[in-house]
């Protein structure tokens, strides 16, 4: 919040700077010099155009981050069934060992954008994935296992193990810095240009200059919180939950 904070106050700030260069212009040149609105209209397109890619990609990403919470609910929620087929003395261990694995990759993405507490959460779901592994095999080669229970619990297991990389990944894949880079810069230089056609008002529009600082903040804001959904408002905890209700 203090980065967007800033940025709003930047944006002010240059648009009344293209606001006094406008002027001083206009004492020297007495007007507006031909052909510069052409190049300002291809300036605020290529900005809206990078703006609608730049949202558009940030909320598919959003929504696939969202489809594997739910992928991986369901992978999980089917392993924990068939925990149901192993022998009694078996199921114990692995139901609880199910719920603290859960526990952890719930507490895995809740660590934000600290790239160190997610590594570390994830590696503490991968111990819990080779317990639950190692009680499987076991269960598996108790006396009274059914003939059909590694056939049915190993590949459920594998593919709750196998999400978890899949999910990994689509939550750490971002845009290149460069890109928030380009957006901040080109919203300086379109506020700068649109103080810039203000210069020929005695006055400051300080309506028109708040309300185009504010959309462009507000704007940029959702395109970062639609990448980084656990850090603002936009928030997936509720998605969550379904991965608490696969072992209820």
């Amino acid at each position: 919040m203090p980065l967007f904070t800033g940025l709003f106050l930047a944006i002010v700030l240059a648009t009344e700077l293209g606001r006094r260069i406008g002027s001083w212009r206009q004492q020297r040149v007495g007007g507006p010099l031909p052909g510069t609105a052409a190049v300002d209209a291809a300036i605020f397109a290529l900005f809206g155009l990078l703006l609608a890619f730049a949202f558009s990609s940030a909320a598919a990403r959003f929504d696939h981050r969202r489809d594997m919470i739910v992928a991986e609910a369901n992978d999980i929620g089917t392993a924990y069934l068939r925990i149901d087929l192993a022998p009694q003395a078996a199921q114990p261990a692995l139901r609880d060992a199910f719920r603290r694995y859960v526990d952890s990759r719930v507490n895995a993405y809740r660590k934000g954008i600290d790239f160190e507490d997610f590594k570390a959460g994830l590696e503490a779901s991968e111990e819990i994935q080779k317990e639950i592994w190692s009680l499987a095999i076991a269960a598996g080669k108790m006396p009274d296992a059914p003939p059909n229970l590694n056939m049915l619990l190993l590949p459920a297991l594998n593919q709750m193990i196998d999400i978890t990389t899949t999910r990994a990944m689509a939550t750490v894949s971002h845009p290149p810095a460069i890109i928030y880079v380009l957006l901040f810069a080109l919203a300086l230089i379109c506020a700068t240009i649109a103080g810039h056609g203000m210069a020929a008002a005695r006055s400051r529009n300080w309506f028109h200059m708040i309300g185009f600082a504010a959309i462009l903040t507000i704007t940029l804001y959702v395109i970062v919180d639609l990448e980084f959904p656990r850090l603002g408002f936009i928030q997936v905890g509720d998605f969550d939950k379904l991965l608490l209700r696969s072992v209820d």
